[in-house]
Parts: structure tokens; C-alpha cells; sequence
């Protein structure tokens, strides 16, 4: 794999975008509609919906879509709205379903997305059921990721992804357990959330924990442009994870891998949801939902191989993150308050923030504003 210092990938002349870009409301639905209902996003683990009729709620684009495991063991995603009348067919977060029926008229569907049952609908002249089965989104699952795109026309996954699915593979991510899930409720926009993660030069100011593990200065990036952008730090010696003890708090993600990888930290932001943490003995991800213009949830899961719980020590790379993204919160709240000020107007980026800039340009072409 190859990697660049973070300053070869650096455009002199880069500057912050312009205020309206976080604080406008316009473009807030802009952005729903011109990237993530267009896009793949990422929605979850493949573990929560396992058994035939678990189902999940996700919320895409404003969309509430359902993800079923079918009867036969397949993964779909349809649309929450029944054919018949528009409601909305399921309201809890989570369940489990033999079929699905609507709460108004009895409308039930197989878990496959097709009508089975529409109440007196044989008294209309031509109906057929089969023109009635839910509306479905594409669904696709890699290394125990689930993701869905609803535009009528998505693109291919496998083109779309090539780039990250090697790099998720080698760390046998698939293989991995959640361990442990929290919800961050940030009080900033999305974007600035992504462009916090893709740099680190904040690193000694604001984490002084991480710090002491990941130095800043030894970042190295093999993706540079494009939707997907990272790459990997050093995990100084003698520690040998991010944790707060700096021990590593299980076995190996992939015993496989050689002492190089062994040594580094993997982070990697995919547009355009998801933020990927990829340590030698674990792997934590965060999803990232634009609630308002000023206001996002952040979810978040520990993924571990799994070992007997009195050889781990898991807790210590749960704290390590946990107190780390809670200094973020705050610090992206803080620069969501300066950028809505009157007098806010774009800074220049130093090289040790080119791919916070990468993922502007990113951003702007797939805003039609390149």
C-alpha cells in the first residue's frame, strides 16, 4: 500500500468554505437531496437484523427505510411507506416481524417486500398485487457493513467502494463483535465533523491522551482525493494500541498481518456517513446523521474479535475514544458558534489540514459548486 505525507497531497491556496455552507438551511436540504439520497451510505452492522424477520429502522435522506433479514435469509431495505395509502408501515427502531402489515387499513406484506394480503381490494377491477410489493432501496454488505442507496438508478457498490473494500478486508472485519455502542448527540454540522476527523494537528491542543499514543506528525494518507480519504499514524513504542493504557486490550484483529501494520492506526472518513477507526486488536465506526443545520447524531460501535472476557481488556480502548470524541463535540460545537458569526469568513489551510481541504473539493463537486 502506498502513502503519502500528509503534506505531499497539500494545494497551496486552500482555504475553510464560506459560512453559509454550515449555517444555511437551503443548502442543508440541498445536500439531502444532491448527495445522500444519490450516494451509498453506510446504516449499520449486519449482526443487528441476523435471524429471518429482524428488522431495523435507518433514516437516509430524510427516508425511513426498513431493513429485514427475508425469510430466506436475504437482506432488503424497503421503503416504511405503505403502497396503498402512504403510511408508515413500522415505527419502533427495532424488532422482529413475520410480516408486515399496516396499522390503517391491514395492508400486509412478506418480508420480501411483496403484497400477500390487501382487504377487499378483489372488488377492483385489474388490481394485482404483484404491482403493489414495498418500494425497495439497494442494499449491499461488506465486512459485516450495511449499506443502502435509494436513487432510482444507484450506482454500481463494488465500483463505487473499490477503493476501501481491500482495505477493510485485510482486517477481517466481517469477523468482528460490537462490544459496545453509544449515541453523541454534536452540536455542529455534519461537515465539520468530518473535517475534525480527517486531521490531527489539533491532536496536541485538544487530546492530550491521544497525543501521548498517535503522534500528529507521523501521519502518512494512501487516499488523497475522491470520496474516500486516510490513512494511518503511528502507534508509538512501547505502546502497542489507542487505548488508555497503551496495552492492547485483546487479541489481533488478524493475526496475519506483519509487525508494519501491527505498529499503526488506520483512519479513513467515507463520504458520506461514515468515519472508520481500524486499530490492530480493534475497530471502532461512526455514522453520521445530519439532524439540523447546526446539529448532528453521531453513533458509534467498538468492534472486537472475539476471546474470552477475563484475557480482555476492552474498557480501555472504549474510554480512550469515548473521552476523545467527547473533547471533539465540543470543540466542533465551539467552531459551529464561531463560523455563524457575522464576521466568520475562511481561513487559509496549513499542509497538515490538506485533507480536511481534500474532502472540501469532494464535497463541492458533488454540490455542483467545483
Amino acid at each position: 500500500m502506498k502513502f503519502h505525507r500528509t503534506a505531499d497531497s497539500y494545494t497551496q491556496g486552500a482555504r475553510t468554505m464560506p459560512g453559509e455552507f454550515y449555517t444555511s438551511p437551503d443548502i442543508f436540504v440541498e445536500e439531502q437531496e444532491r448527495i445522500f439520497a444519490r450516494v451509498w451510505n453506510a446504516v449499520g452492522r449486519a449482526s443487528a437484523i441476523a435471524r429471518p424477520g429482524d428488522y431495523v429502522l435507518r433514516d437516509v435522506a430524510g427516508e425511513s427505510i426498513m431493513l429485514v433479514r427475508d425469510k430466506g435469509g436475504a437482506l432488503r431495505a424497503h421503503f416504511n411507506v405503505c403502497r396503498h395509502r402512504g403510511t408508515r408501515l413500522c415505527t419502533e427502531p427495532s424488532g422482529h416481524l413475520e410480516t408486515i402489515q399496516c396499522p390503517y387499513h391491514a395492508w400486509t406484506y412478506g418480508t420480501d417486500g411483496r403484497l400477500i394480503g390487501a382487504p377487499h381490494m378483489q372488488q377492483v377491477e385489474g388490481f394485482n398485487r404483484a404491482e403493489f410489493s414495498l418500494h425497495a432501496a439497494a442494499v449491499a454488505e461488506h465486512e459485516g457493513f450495511v449499506f443502502v442507496n435509494i436513487d432510482r438508478h444507484p450506482a454500481s457498490f463494488a465500483d463505487g467502494f473499490a477503493p476501501m473494500l481491500e482495505r477493510l478486508t485485510r482486517y477481517r472485519i466481517g469477523a468482528l463483535t460490537v462490544g459496545h455502542r453509544v449515541v453523541y448527540d454534536v452540536h455542529a454540522n455534519w461537515k465539520l465533523v468530518f473535517q475534525n476527523y480527517s486531521e490531527c494537528l489539533h491532536c496536541p491542543v485538544i487530546h492530550p491522551e491521544l497525543a501521548a499514543v498517535l503522534p500528529y506528525q507521523s501521519g502518512e494518507n494512501d487516499l488523497v482525493a475522491g470520496p474516500f480519504l486516510g490513512g494511518s499514524m503511528e502507534i508509538t513504542p512501547p505502546n502497542e494500541s489507542a487505548t488508555l493504557s497503551g496495552r492492547a486490550c485483546g487479541p489481533l484483529v488478524n493475526p496475519a498481518l506483519g509487525d508494519a501494520a501491527r505498529g499503526r492506526a488506520f483512519y479513513y472518513s467515507l463520504m458520506p456517513n461514515m468515519l472508520v477507526s481500524i486499530h490492530p486488536d480493534y475497530v471502532n465506526y461512526y455514522l453520521i446523521t445530519p439532524i439540523a443545520v447546526n446539529r448532528t447524531m453521531v453513533e458509534s460501535e467498538w468492534l472486537f474479535p472475539e476471546a474470552d472476557e477475563a484475557s480482555t481488556n476492552r474498557q480501555d480502548a472504549i474510554a480512550f475514544w469515548d473521552v476523545t470524541n467527547r473533547q471533539d463535540w465540543d470543540i466542533v460545537a465551539r467552531s459551529q458558534l464561531g463560523i455563524q458569526s457575522r464576521r466568520y469568513e475562511p481561513g487559509p489551510y496549513s499542509p497538515r489540514e490538506s485533507i480536511p481541504a481534500a474532502w472540501d473539493r469532494e464535497y463541492l463537486k458533488m454540490m455542483g459548486r467545483d
